[in-house]
């Protein structure tokens, strides 16, 4: 065969395999009923990918190999994992079950049993499962590629979800912190820098819900709204959002050598197949203004008190008689809702409940622990008022604004590097990703 048409032959060859082709599916729970907004992506691509609609069904096109590996996930199930090839030319339906660990397990932790020198032993025990973290959590920079959801509900309505591909940096470190109110003394523990430095990102929208936020949440005035300033709320900064925020969430280590002092604050109870729970109860009341109750789950392997996974639940009311000015940087939930950042400035929180629930799964690799998936869900109503400019023009009216709203968040690492890991300068974490809308049907 000549040279040339051996080339043109290979030519036509890729070109075949890189004809873009959509795949449909439909995404459903163990009862067949339909999970809308899970997130679609390629394993080795998560910059391609979609969502579903609230009837389960997904589109996807792409030029990826037909053996490529899709991704399919929700919070509070276990992925699935599946070749381009597996889906037929009928719509197939995919079935997600329930991920072992939920957010509505609620780990209940026995008090130990009467005995003596009982509060020596606990100090024993909180000192060893924090020198078995020492060895087991990396002393060394770690680099994390993640993709991150972030899926709003309002009054039991999908808002639309969030999702972000962006690159993590964490940079352990040996501190001297404030001293603590509570004792007087300073603490040194071990707490980890996290640089969080966006690379995509995409908003999902039902598309007659998108019409609809935009109205609402543009003060029924959309078009009165600046352009740099739609700009700004259609970007995202790669430094203060609230994916950076659910990363930075329950960094075990460094909680759990804060919390070690107050023995009185923990307890310990086994479950079964040989694990050990240690369970760490704190609560505060200002006055009532600020009310706070929180339990940290340490899921511990009874043999050498490893941790096997991490659970914390939480409970927030803010009560502020006469209100509080939010700054931009103080409300990321609102950002998420697509405010500006001049709405933001121009809401005033008189009350906050919310109660939260953060689950943290994690991998081996290499002798130490890292996060493979954290899982995070908060139901809370904001309470306040906003200013909208009044029908006429001229002024500005305020008026009364109940925002109830569940967050639930997943964050997976696809990357993980341990070795050679640079750290990231402040261009890269301080850039702003611009939002694609992807309408989902």
């Amino acid at each position: 065969m000549p040279r040339i048409l051996h080339i043109i032959l290979m030519l036509l060859c890729l070109t075949a395999e890189m004809v873009s082709a959509e795949y449909v599916a439909r995404v459903v729970d163990d009862h067949g009923e339909p999970i809308g907004y899970a997130t679609v992506y390629m394993a080795d691509d998560p910059v391609t990918g979609t969502a579903t609609a609230n009837n389960g069904l997904f589109h996807l096109t792409t030029d990826l190999p037909r053996e490529s590996e899709l991704i399919i996930s929700f919070i509070g199930y276990e992925k699935r994992m599946l070749s381009l090839a597996d889906l037929s030319a009928d719509t197939l339906t995919i079935v997600l079950k329930e991920q072992p660990i939920r957010l509505e397990e609620v780990v209940i932790a026995a008090a130990p049993a009467k005995q003596k020198n009982k509060r020596k032993r606990m100090q024993d025990l909180l000192a060893a499962v924090y020198r078995k973290m020492l060895s087991d959590f990396p002393e060394t920079i770690t680099g994390y590629r993640i993709v991150s959801d972030v899926r709003m509900d309002a009054e039991d309505e999908p808002w639309g979800m969030e999702q972000m591909i962006a690159r993590i940096v964490v940079l352990p470190r040996q501190g001297d912190y404030p001293k603590d109110f509570r004792t007087g003394k300073r603490s040194v523990v071990r707490a980890d820098s996290v640089q969080f430095s966006g690379e995509h990102c995409k908003r999902f929208f039902d598309a007659s819900m998108r019409a609809l936020a935009d109205t609402i949440l543009a003060g029924n005035d959309l078009e009165a709204i600046h352009p740099d300033m739609r700009k700004a709320a259609n970007a995202i900064d790669s430094g203060v959002v609230v994916h950076r925020t659910l990363w930075s969430m329950g960094n075990i280590v460094y909680d759990f050598g804060n919390a070690m002092k107050d023995i009185s604050h923990w307890q310990v109870g086994a479950e079964n197949e040989g694990e050990t729970v240690l369970t760490y109860t704190e609560r505060q009341n200002i006055l009532g203004m600020f009310i706070y109750r929180m339990q940290r789950h340490y899921i511990l392997r009874s043999d050498d008190l490893q941790v096997l996974r991490f659970s914390e639940q939480a409970h927030l009311e803010l009560n502020i008689p006469f209100g509080y000015k939010v700054k931009p940087h103080e409300m990321q939930m609102l950002n998420l809702l697509n405010m500006s950042e001049k709405q933001i400035e121009q809401y005033r929180i008189r009350k906050v409940h919310a109660d939260i629930s953060l689950n943290t799964i994690y991998q081996e690799r290499g002798g130490h622990l890292y996060p493979l998936e954290k899982n995070l869900r908060s139901d809370a109503t904001i309470v306040g008022k906003r200013r909208d400019r009044k029908p006429s023009g001229k002024g500005m009216t305020a008026t009364a604004d109940t925002i109830p709203f569940t967050l639930q968040a997943t964050q997976r690492v696809t990357t993980l590097q341990t070795q050679n890991v640079q750290r990231m300068n402040p261009k890269q974490i301080r850039h702003r990703v611009p939002r694609t809308i992807v309408p989902i049907y």
